[in-house]
C-alpha cells in the first residue's frame, strides 16, 4: 500500500464545493439513441408467426397467442408474439432471428402504468404509440443469424443433360444435407401445408443428427413414397418455410429450406435391405381383403397403410408396371425408374398382391370386385388427355404429351420429327417438351399465358429453357391445318402440320382475379412443325363404373366424402379421380386417409 491509497478517498471532497448540474426533466429530455433497444414493434402482415422469437427467447418472455381476425393460412400459422416486459431484458434476439424481419423495437424506453398486466402486448396487434417508430433497433442491413441462402443442389450440365436420360439433379453429399438441415427452425409452418402432414421437423433433425433410421420411419408414417416424392414432390411446404421469408444476407429473397432434397437424402442413404431394421412390418392377418383399383402412388399408398393393418390387399393395375403417373408421366431424367421401384418394392415385401395387366372393366367388373372384396378402393387417375379444341385438332400429328412421354417410359421410338410444338403451361408439358428435346427436336412451347402465371414447377421451366425449348408466351392456338400437298416433306419425316395461333395481351377483367388473355385483332402467325404435342390436361375415365355399381358421379368424379367414401359404403375413391390438386403427394395423402377409415370400417365388421 502506497500514499495514493490513503489520500484517494479525500480526493472527493473537492466535488462538494462545486456548483451541482441537474437536468429538470431527465425523461422528457433524454429520448433514445437511434438504434436504442425500446419496446417491441412488428409487422403483423409480414410475420409468418414461425416462433422464432420465441424458441430463442432465454426469459420466455415472449408467447405465440393467437389473433382475431388472423386466421392461419398456408406460410402463415395465424399466431403472433406476445411479450411480457416483467421478464424481457432487451437482448433483441428475437429481431435478429426473425426470418421475415417484421421484428423491431422502437427507441422509446418510457411506459407509466398502474397496472402490470399491460406490460405484456403483442407489438402490431396492439396499437402503441411507438408503432410507427423509424428510430430503434432493427436487424442489420444484409445481416442474419439464420443463413437465407439454400445449400446448392449439383446438377448436370443442361447441354450434357439433354443428350441423355440421366438423372439431372445428383444428390446431396452427408455434408451438404447435414448443412441444409441446419437451416431449419422448426417451426412447422411447412406440415400444415404438406396434403400428407408430413413430420417435416422431425425428418430433418434425424438428418442433421445423422439419424437416417430414424428419418425414414418418420418419413414413412405418413408417405411409401420418398424415393419417388423426394424427387418430384411439388413440395409446397418449402412455400410455407419461414426460412424463405424476409431477405437473406444478399438483400435478396431468402431460400426456404430444400425439404425435399432432405427426404430424398434419407431414403437414398438408406438400402432397400435395411428397410427392415427400420420399418414396421404388417400386423397379424385380420381375414378381411381390399381390392384396390390402380397401382399409382394413391392406390399403392392405401394399399401400404391397409396391409400394415394386417388386411390382406390386392391391387389391380392395367399396365405392365406400378407407379401409375410416376412412371409413365414422368420423364427418367427426374425420377430414375430404380428409385420407383425402391418404393414399390417394400410395399410388395409387407405382402401387397400387385396384379398387372388387368383392367377393372375389361378383364372383371367392378362388381365382380365388390362382391368378392370386404372393400375397394378406386385410385385410376386421369388417362383421358384433353383436346386442343380448335379446329383440326385430330390432325394426326397432333400428339397426346402423356402417350409421348408413356412412350419414352417404354423405349419405343417417339417418331417426332425434328420439329415439335408443345401446347401447355403444365409440368406434363415441361416433361413433353424436354423428352423431345432428347429426341433431337427443336421444341417451342406455345402458351396462352405469361410464363408468371405458368403452373408448371418453376424449377421444370427453367431446366426446359436452359436445355433449349423456346418459350412463346401469350399464344392462343386457333387451328391446326394439313401441309398443302404441293410442299414435300423431307423423306423419312412425318409430314408435319401448320399451327395458326392469335397473340395475345393480358387484360384484368375482374378484381382479385388474375388476367385473361384476349386475342389481339390481326396478329395471327402460322408456323409450320412435324408434331404438335398437346398437353392440356387430362380427365377421368369412369367406363369401368356402371350405374348398378350404386356410385354417385358428379361433373365426372365419383362424390366423396372427406375420407374418402363414396355413396356406396364399401367402396372408396382418391387421389386425380377425386382431388383437384392432380399431384403425388395429395394422392398419397388421399390412400392414406381412405386406408385409416377403411380399416375402421373392416374392424367394425369383425365385432
Amino acid at each position: 500500500m502506497n500514499i495514493k491509497d490513503f489520500i484517494a478517498p479525500f480526493a472527493v471532497w473537492k466535488r462538494a464545493f462545486e456548483k451541482p448540474f441537474t437536468v429538470r426533466k431527465p425523461i422528457d429530455e433524454r429520448p433514445g439513441a437511434p438504434r436504442y433497444r425500446g419496446f417491441h414493434i412488428n409487422d403483423a402482415k409480414a410475420c409468418v408467426g414461425c416462433g422464432s422469437c420465441e424458441a430463442i427467447c432465454m426469459n420466455q418472455a415472449i408467447d405465440l397467442v393467437p389473433v382475431a381476425g388472423l386466421p392461419a393460412k398456408e406460410g402463415d400459422s395465424g399466431l403472433r408474439p406476445r411479450v411480457d416486459y416483467g421478464r424481457c431484458c432487451w437482448c433483441a434476439l428475437c429481431v435478429d432471428i426473425c426470418p421475415s424481419g417484421s421484428l423491431g423495437m422502437s427507441n422509446e424506453y418510457v411506459w407509466v402504468d398502474a397496472d402490470p398486466e399491460v406490460f405484456r402486448y403483442t407489438p402490431g396487434v396492439e396499437a402503441k404509440p411507438w408503432d410507427k417508430s423509424e428510430l430503434g433497433y432493427r436487424r442489420a442491413e444484409g445481416y442474419r443469424l439464420l443463413d437465407g441462402q439454400r445449400v446448392a443442389m449439383p446438377e448436370l450440365d443442361h447441354q450434357a443433360a439433354v443428350q441423355s436420360f440421366l438423372e439431372l439433379v445428383r444428390g446431396y453429399s452427408r455434408q451438404q444435407a447435414e448443412r441444409e438441415a441446419d437451416r431449419c427452425v422448426a417451426c412447422g409452418l411447412c406440415v400444415a401445408s404438406c396434403p400428407a402432414h408430413m413430420d417435416i421437423p422431425g425428418y430433418i433433425k434425424a438428418v442433421r443428427d445423422g439419424q437416417l433410421d430414424e428419418g425414414l420411419n418418420l418419413l414413412y408414417e405418413t408417405n411409401p413414397f420418398p424415393e419417388a416424392c423426394g424427387r418430384i414432390c411439388t413440395h409446397r411446404c418449402e412455400a410455407a418455410c419461414s426460412i424463405g421469408a424476409g431477405t437473406g444476407a444478399d438483400g435478396e429473397p431468402a431460400d426456404p429450406v430444400a425439404i425435399r432434397w432432405l427426404k430424398r437424402y434419407i431414403a437414398d442413404q438408406v438400402e432397400l435391405a435395411d428397410y427392415g431394421r427400420a420399418l414396421p412390418r404388417a400386423e397379424p392377418d385380420s381375414g378381411r381383403r381390399v381390392a384396390v383399383v390402380g397401382a399409382g402412388p394413391g392406390g399403392l399408398a392405401a394399399a401400404y397403410y391397409l396391409r400394415l393393418q394386417g388386411h390382406a390387399v390386392t391391387v389391380l393395375e392395367k399396365d405392365e408396371a406400378g407407379g401409375g403417373m410416376l412412371r409413365y408421366g414422368i420423364p427418367e431424367y427426374r425420377l430414375p425408374y430404380p428409385a420407383l421401384d425402391k418404393d414399390i418394392a417394400w410395399i410388395q415385401s409387407l405382402g401387397v398382391d400387385i396384379r398387372y395387366g388387368t383392367a377393372v372393366g375389361v378383364d372383371l367388373s367392378l362388381a365382380d370386385l365388390a362382391a368378392s372384396h370386404d372393400a375397394v378402393y378406386l385410385s385410376t387417375g386421369l388417362p383421358a388427355p384433353y383436346r386442343l379444341d380448335v379446329p383440326g385438332d385430330d390432325h394426326p400429328r397432333v400428339l397426346d404429351g402423356v402417350a409421348v412421354l408413356a412412350a419414352a417410359t417404354r423405349g419405343q421410338s417417339l417418331g417426332l420429327g425434328k420439329t415439335v410444338a408443345v401446347v401447355g403451361g403444365g409440368n406434363v408439358a415441361m416433361d413433353a417438351a424436354r423428352t423431345a428435346l432428347r429426341a433431337g427436336c427443336a421444341v417451342d412451347i406455345l402458351y396462352r399465358r405469361r410464363e408468371a402465371d405458368m403452373p408448371a414447377d418453376p424449377d421444370e421451366i427453367r431446366e426446359a429453357k436452359a436445355e433449349g425449348a423456346r418459350l412463346v408466351e401469350k399464344a392462343i392456338p386457333l387451328e391446326v391445318k394439313a401441309i398443302p400437298l404441293e410442299v414435300k416433306a423431307i423423306p423419312g419425316d412425318p409430314a408435319g402440320a401448320l399451327v395458326a395461333w392469335n397473340e395475345a395481351r393480358m387484360v384484368q377483367k375482374e378484381d382479385g382475379q388474375r388476367p385473361v388473355p384476349e386475342p389481339i385483332p390481326g396478329a395471327v402467325h402460322e408456323d409450320r412443325y412435324d408434331s404438335i404435342i398437346a398437353a392440356i390436361g387430362q380427365g377421368p375415365d369412369l367406363a369401368f363404373v356402371a350405374e348398378s355399381d350404386g356410385i354417385e358421379i358428379r361433373r365426372f368424379k365419383p362424390v366423396v366424402a372427406s375420407d374418402g367414401r363414396t355413396s356406396r359404403a364399401t367402396i372408396f375413391a382418391g387421389g386425380d379421380l377425386t382431388n383437384e390438386r392432380k399431384d403425388a403427394i395429395s394422392a398419397i395423402a388421399d390412400g392414406h386417409r381412405a386406408a385409416l377409415a377403411m380399416d375402421r370400417l373392416l374392424r367394425a365388421k369383425g365385432n
